[in-house]
């Protein structure tokens, strides 16, 4: 008799796990996008509405998994797309951890020379893998079936020798009506050669604020030209950096930029159905 009664509570456990699983793992009509709190860096986690997820950078260190716990089920142990942003320890410091807890199906960096060991590190790690590697490339475009698609406008040529911030993946993602411009740590230089390039086509929505607010990016025509409703910060409290600049900020405001910050916020989770905005 006990262990009828065991299995029956073993059976409505694990029917319990099941629901919450199909649950949660099952689409939507939006798309999520966290800025997760990491400290000083960047990780941007994404996910469309048919459930394809995207992680865009993944901080100094493994702290990206304990968000990435939070925001992911647990039983979901892979991710379709991972993208590096350029190979900063802020930028990387946590890949090697990601690749040895989840399954990553598609690689993408911008291919730019480096000598430090954690970028070594990533280098074995990604082979090991055996993910698909992509170096990235203007006009190429990931379209994930559901109506999301990021769009890379820069580099537009191989950066393999240039300075990594300057080397940095810029990608805009777009579903539906709705437009987010990741910048990675670009520089005004890069800044300045899209508004050449693309001018008024840069609008979005969102700009992800390039090199977590320094003085370094943000030229007030490039935010003119993306002028965004809402800008995300990325940084982590009482940096040695400084970040972000008061510069920076002021030129936010003047542009009429709404300013969110991973320092004041934590983890910041927007989500999209294509025509709205909305902060969860």
């Amino acid at each position: 008799m006990k262990n009828g009664k065991f299995a029956i509570l073993l059976l409505l456990i694990f029917s319990n796990v099941f629901i919450y699983y199909v649950v949660f793992s099952s689409g939507t009509n939006n798309v999520t996008v966290s800025f997760l709190n990491i400290g000083q860096g960047d990780a941007i986690f994404i996910q469309t509405p048919s459930g394809k997820q995207i992680l865009v950078d993944a901080g100094p260190n493994k702290t990206v998994l304990r968000e990435l716990g939070k925001t992911m089920s647990f039983f979901d142990k892979s991710i379709d797309v991972v993208m590096e942003s350029h190979p900063d320890k802020d930028h990387i410091g946590g890949f090697p951890e990601v690749l040895k807890q989840y399954e990553v199906g598609l690689f993408i960096e911008p291919r730019v020379a480096c000598s430090t060991g954690i970028c070594k590190e990533l280098e074995k790690d990604v082979s090991l893998e055996k993910s698909q590697v992509l170096y990235a490339r203007r006009g190429t475009v990931i379209d994930f079936g559901d109506g999301v698609l990021i769009s890379i406008l820069f580099p537009d040529r191989d950066v393999y020798d240039l300075e990594t911030n300057t080397a940095s993946i810029v990608a805009r993602l777009t579903y539906g009506n709705n437009s987010l411009l990741l910048t990675g740590d670009s520089p005004q230089s890069i800044e300045d050669f899209l508004v050449w390039k693309d001018g008024i086509n840069l609008d979005s929505d969102i700009l992800k604020v390039g090199h977590h607010g320094s003085r370094t990016s943000s030229d007030q025509e490039f935010v003119r030209m993306v002028s965004p409703a809402l800008s995300i910060i990325s940084a982590g409290k009482g940096n040695s950096y400084g970040h972000p600049h008061k510069e920076v900020l002021d030129i936010l405001t003047k542009e009429g930029s709404k300013i969110l910050s991973t320092i004041d916020m934590g983890t910041i989770t927007l989500e999209s159905d294509g025509k709205v905005w909305r902060v969860k």
